[in-house]
């Protein structure tokens, strides 16, 4: 049965946000939005979102380490909203696994978030449904794109190629080949929801940094000392300029 899904690669995410705004940028656009934000910069921000990238630091000091996390619907196997959603709104597409919301019949009662055990699942303020990743299925179908183009926003947006999209049930697909070849997991799957998105792990590298490389041979503050250096009762620049 096939089954589309990211793979995101955790060791080439720079946490650029890129996935983010392209994502909101063609679903508020799309057959998924509107989407709302109200009060999207103040302090406690309002708005809904697709895909979130979450940073932050791993290890101690000195030896931390920055993770950039982006994370949005995993479009489980078992997806636990499907069942507790008492409308039917919320379904499994059988012919390619992507999980959707039916709007027309979504009362926004938020048990699908309560289920979901990755926090997956954001109620829109303005139509008052709940609202989550697609997959840019308006997108991957459109057959007035071109092939190349006929990918999820957020893939087409990453500049470091760090999503990749696909079957992950075709063990000859690039998705799955990374999966297997570069130890790809599920989140979480003690929950036994058998996501379909996976992640590709961070591989540790290193490298050795000799002493006269943190010296740079343009250092232009060695360049500027060369110079003559004014007198302590000299004027400055601040002194004779007015900013």
């Amino acid at each position: 049965m096939k089954q589309l899904a990211l793979v995101i690669d955790l060791n080439v995410c720079v946490g650029c946000h890129a996935c983010v705004t392209s994502c909101k940028e063609w679903n508020t656009s799309g057959s998924a939005g509107f989407m709302s934000d109200y009060n999207p910069y103040e302090k406690d921000p309002t708005g809904t979102f697709f895909n979130r990238v979450q940073t932050f630091e791993v290890g101690e000091f000195p030896n931390t380490q920055t993770v950039h996390f982006p994370k949005s619907c995993l479009h489980c196997e078992d997806p636990p909203c499907v069942p507790v959603c008492p409308t039917g709104a919320s379904y499994k597409r059988p012919e390619d696994g992507i999980v959707l919301v039916d709007y027309d019949k979504c009362i926004g009662c938020k048990y699908c978030s309560w289920a979901c055990p990755y926090g997956a699942r954001e109620l829109d303020e303005s139509q008052k449904v709940m609202k989550k990743c697609t997959l840019c299925v308006d997108r991957i179908y459109d057959e007035a794109l071109p092939e190349s183009e006929r990918k999820p926003a957020c893939v087409l947006a990453c500049p470091t190629s760090a999503r990749l999209f696909g079957d992950v049930n075709d063990p000859e697909s690039s998705v799955s080949v990374n999966i297997r070849e570069n130890g790809g997991y599920q989140l979480m799957p003690e929950w036994g929801t058998k996501p379909a998105n996976h992640y590709l792990p961070r591989r540790q590298t290193s490298i050795t940094i000799h002493k006269d490389e943190l010296t740079r041979v343009d250092n232009p503050l060695k360049k500027e000392r060369q110079l003559p250096m004014p007198g302590k009762d000299e004027q400055t620049l601040d002194d004779i300029t007015s900013w």
